[in-house]
Protein backbone atom coordinates (compact mmCIF):
# COMPACT_ATOMS: atom_id res chain seq x y z
CA UNK A 1 0.00 0.00 0.00
CA UNK A 2 1.68 3.08 -1.01
CA UNK A 3 0.85 6.19 1.58
CA UNK A 4 1.10 9.64 1.57
CA UNK A 5 3.73 11.40 3.90
CA UNK A 6 3.94 14.97 4.42
CA UNK A 7 6.66 16.13 7.13
CA UNK A 8 6.87 19.69 8.44
CA UNK A 9 9.21 21.83 10.49
CA UNK A 10 9.67 25.72 10.82
CA UNK A 11 11.35 26.33 7.83
CA UNK A 12 11.40 23.76 5.71
CA UNK A 13 15.28 24.12 4.42
CA UNK A 14 16.26 21.67 7.58
CA UNK A 15 14.62 19.25 9.70
CA UNK A 16 11.78 17.89 7.40
CA UNK A 17 13.48 18.21 4.04
CA UNK A 18 16.10 15.68 6.17
CA UNK A 19 13.16 13.44 7.53
CA UNK A 20 11.47 13.46 3.62
CA UNK A 21 14.81 12.74 2.17
CA UNK A 22 15.84 10.06 4.31
CA UNK A 23 12.45 8.06 4.39
CA UNK A 24 11.84 8.57 0.18
CA UNK A 25 15.38 6.43 0.06
CA UNK A 26 14.13 3.93 2.68
CA UNK A 27 10.83 3.75 0.93
CA UNK A 28 10.73 5.01 -2.32
CA UNK A 29 6.93 3.70 -3.08
CA UNK A 30 5.15 6.12 -0.96
CA UNK A 31 4.46 9.45 -1.89
CA UNK A 32 6.22 12.28 0.36
CA UNK A 33 6.67 15.67 0.56
CA UNK A 34 7.78 18.21 3.05
CA UNK A 35 6.68 21.98 4.42
CA UNK A 36 7.09 24.03 6.68
CA UNK A 37 4.85 26.38 9.07
CA UNK A 38 6.45 29.56 8.25
CA UNK A 39 7.10 31.38 4.64
CA UNK A 40 10.27 32.67 5.23
CA UNK A 41 12.20 29.80 2.99
CA UNK A 42 9.78 29.27 0.06
CA UNK A 43 11.38 28.53 -3.12
CA UNK A 44 14.58 28.07 -1.11
CA UNK A 45 16.79 24.62 -1.59
CA UNK A 46 17.49 22.86 1.65
CA UNK A 47 19.97 24.30 3.59
CA UNK A 48 23.67 23.42 2.71
CA UNK A 49 25.24 22.44 5.86
CA UNK A 50 21.70 19.92 6.19
CA UNK A 51 22.17 19.10 2.36
CA UNK A 52 26.29 17.92 3.28
CA UNK A 53 25.59 16.33 6.39
CA UNK A 54 22.69 14.33 4.81
CA UNK A 55 24.81 13.82 1.15
CA UNK A 56 27.82 11.99 3.66
CA UNK A 57 25.09 9.71 4.46
CA UNK A 58 23.74 9.22 1.10
CA UNK A 59 20.36 11.27 1.58
CA UNK A 60 19.79 13.37 -1.75
CA UNK A 61 18.34 16.46 -0.59
CA UNK A 62 19.31 19.14 -3.62
CA UNK A 63 15.86 18.60 -5.51
CA UNK A 64 13.47 19.87 -2.46
CA UNK A 65 12.35 23.17 -2.90
CA UNK A 66 10.63 24.81 0.68
CA UNK A 67 7.26 26.04 0.60
CA UNK A 68 4.83 26.47 3.34
CA UNK A 69 1.99 24.16 4.90
CA UNK A 70 -1.44 25.11 4.28
CA UNK A 71 -4.99 23.84 5.52
CA UNK A 72 -5.19 21.73 2.29
CA UNK A 73 -2.72 19.26 2.85
CA UNK A 74 -4.99 17.57 5.58
CA UNK A 75 -7.00 16.47 2.32
CA UNK A 76 -3.47 15.94 0.04
CA UNK A 77 -2.07 13.76 2.54
CA UNK A 78 -2.77 10.44 5.21
CA UNK A 79 -0.12 11.36 7.38
CA UNK A 80 1.68 14.54 8.70
CA UNK A 81 4.65 14.54 10.69
CA UNK A 82 5.89 17.37 12.62
CA UNK A 83 9.51 17.49 14.01
CA UNK A 84 8.31 19.49 17.67
CA UNK A 85 5.36 20.67 19.90
CA UNK A 86 5.75 24.16 17.99
CA UNK A 87 4.86 22.76 14.81
CA UNK A 88 2.38 20.32 15.26
CA UNK A 89 0.44 23.35 17.08
CA UNK A 90 0.71 25.53 13.87
CA UNK A 91 -0.36 22.81 12.12
CA UNK A 92 -3.22 21.90 14.09
CA UNK A 93 -4.36 25.64 13.97
CA UNK A 94 -4.59 25.09 10.70
CA UNK A 95 -6.94 22.12 10.34
CA UNK A 96 -10.42 22.62 8.53
CA UNK A 97 -13.35 21.53 10.55
CA UNK A 98 -14.30 17.72 10.86
CA UNK A 99 -10.88 16.77 9.26
CA UNK A 100 -9.22 13.46 10.71
CA UNK A 101 -5.86 13.06 8.97
CA UNK A 102 -3.21 12.14 11.80
CA UNK A 103 -0.20 14.58 12.78
CA UNK A 104 1.92 12.97 14.94
CA UNK A 105 5.42 13.71 15.80
CA UNK A 106 8.31 12.04 13.89
CA UNK A 107 9.61 10.86 17.66
CA UNK A 108 6.71 9.23 18.25
CA UNK A 109 8.11 6.48 15.44
CA UNK A 110 11.23 5.56 17.68
CA UNK A 111 10.67 5.65 21.06
CA UNK A 112 13.90 3.99 22.14
CA UNK A 113 15.85 7.41 21.21
CA UNK A 114 14.71 8.52 24.51
CA UNK A 115 13.02 12.20 22.26
CA UNK A 116 10.30 14.25 22.41
CA UNK A 117 11.09 16.20 19.32
CA UNK A 118 13.73 16.87 16.75
CA UNK A 119 16.19 19.68 17.59
CA UNK A 120 16.37 22.17 15.06
CA UNK A 121 20.19 22.07 13.91
CA UNK A 122 19.64 25.20 12.05
CA UNK A 123 19.85 27.01 15.63
CA UNK A 124 21.53 24.21 17.58
CA UNK A 125 24.05 23.71 14.41
CA UNK A 126 23.94 19.65 15.17
CA UNK A 127 22.75 18.36 11.95
CA UNK A 128 24.71 14.59 12.60
CA UNK A 129 22.93 14.99 15.79
CA UNK A 130 19.34 15.54 13.94
CA UNK A 131 20.23 12.92 11.33
CA UNK A 132 20.32 10.60 13.74
CA UNK A 133 17.38 11.23 15.12
CA UNK A 134 15.52 11.30 11.91
CA UNK A 135 17.20 8.53 10.25
CA UNK A 136 16.11 6.20 13.37
CA UNK A 137 12.23 7.54 13.37
CA UNK A 138 11.96 7.11 9.71
CA UNK A 139 13.18 3.51 10.25
CA UNK A 140 10.28 3.30 12.84
CA UNK A 141 7.91 4.88 10.36
CA UNK A 142 8.94 2.37 7.85
CA UNK A 143 7.94 -0.38 10.32
CA UNK A 144 4.88 1.18 11.56
CA UNK A 145 3.48 1.44 7.62
CA UNK A 146 4.05 -2.31 6.65
CA UNK A 147 2.06 -3.46 10.03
Amino acid sequence: MTHRILFVCLGNICRSPAAEGAFRARAPHHATDSAGTSGWHIGAPPYGPMQMAALSRGIQLEDLRARQFVPADFDRFDLIIGMDADNIADIEALRPAGNETPVRPLTDFAPHIGADHVPDPYYTRDFDGALDLIEAAVEGLDAHLRN
